[in-house]
């Protein structure tokens, strides 16, 4: 959970009612006021005669930008986030939740109301300027996209990566944006230096799935498209299959690892759909709307993974899910990886000595 203390120069608005899930699936933004992006759609959702939604950005001036957890099922320990929010408007993503701490709604609000850390590279070089400060790999964009559709605009994931190729300090990168291909200046001489590792998430490669799961982020084929060009590139990336929804996703696994290790991708992983809080109704919502002969089976396999609930928050399961089934997806995950030559090697470790504090190389700030 990213920090909730944050400042905020602007009184966050009255939430809109309603999720959403069902009654305004597309035509969520004025797209007009956005520019055009290679996000492998070709064309934009067309309006579906609901209310159309603005995407509005609010300025956040945060206390503090480096989070730290402990979580025994999380492969890093320090993670940035530039934005709260995310107008990817993925129905499962389980950050949602988050939306609530700031009076607003995690179903549309979460999607069209984004808080841009406007301060995120400030604080970030302050933080690795403290004395004392010992470097460790930094995840960039785990709560919401770092890559979202208005950083075209604010480029303030753009400034915190120049902030890391500047320094030698090493991150990762998870997206589902094409818009990581921007940065390959930044990313491809960092990965010669062992620096930077990237992820691309997948969930499925049927478009009409991803076009309602997932509605603004790019096409399932224009992400095999930017392993390829990241591999080119000679960064090291992966593909996280997240999240593996039984029986709507779920039956691409194979195919999905097959496409990713085709396109460039080295490593792979999977998490099991995660239904936290206000996610739970969201998902059920538009899972009746797009699956209805088909949503009674789903979740009753889902609580036959998470004890009957419809989430298990705990780190023994909260990611792969218990029982019959999921060991069964583990065992189909970990043959078709092997058979595609997915995680053969390690890639986990990144080297930090190439690293120097920004106090080293600025004299002046060595004064203080």
């Amino acid at each position: 959970m990213d920090d909730l203390d944050a400042e905020y120069p602007i009184a966050p608005p009255a939430p809109r009612k309603g999720r959403g899930a069902v009654t305004n699936l597309q035509g969520r933004y004025e797209r007009e006021v956005r520019e055009t992006a290679d996000d492998g759609w070709g064309v934009p959702l067309e309006d579906d005669g609901s209310t159309v939604l603005r995407t509005e950005v609010f300025e956040e001036r945060a206390k503090s930008i480096l989070t730290r957890n402990a979580s025994p099922d999380i492969p890093f320990s320090v993670s940035l986030n530039p934005y709260r929010g995310c107008e990817h408007g993925c129905i499962y993503c389980f950050a949602r939740p988050t939306h609530s701490y700031l009076g607003l709604s995690p179903g549309l609000d979460f999607e069209s109301r984004i808080y841009a850390k406007i301060n995120a590279p400030e604080l970030l070089e302050q933080a690795l300027s403290k004395k004392g400060y010992v470097p460790e790999p930094i995840a960039l964009g785990v709560n919401t996209d770092a890559y979202q559709p208005v950083e075209r605009e604010l480029r303030i994931t753009r400034r915190v990566i120049e902030i890391l190729h500047k320094h030698g300090h090493p991150f990762a990168a998870i997206t589902k944006s094409s818009l990581i291909e921007r940065d390959l200046d930044l990313l491809a001489p960092m990965a010669a230096r062992g620096q930077v590792m990237a992820a691309v998430t997948l969930t499925t490669l049927d478009t009409e799935i991803a076009r309602t799961l997932e509605p603004r982020a790019a096409a399932p084929a224009r992400r095999l498209r930017t392993i390829r060009a990241l591999s080119e590139a000679g960064v090291n990336v992966g593909v996280s299959i997240a999240p593996v929804i039984p029986f709507v996703t779920e039956p691409d696994l194979e195919r999905l690892l097959q496409a990713c290790a085709e396109a460039g991708a080295t490593s792979a992983s999977y998490i099991v759909l995660r239904l936290p809080w206000e996610v739970a109704p969201l998902f059920k919502d538009w899972l009746l709307a797009h699956f209805p002969q088909r949503a009674e089976r789903v979740m009753a396999r889902i609580h036959d993974m998470r004890g009957g609930k419809d989430y298990d928050a705990s780190f023994a399961h909260r990611m792969k899910g218990e029982g019959a089934w999921a060991q069964l997806l583990k065992q189909r995950f970990d043959k078709a990886a092997k058979r595609f030559g997915l995680n053969e090697r390690r890639h986990g470790i990144l080297d930090m000595s190439h690293f120097r504090p920004p106090a080293a190389s600025n004299p002046q700030l060595s004064l203080f």
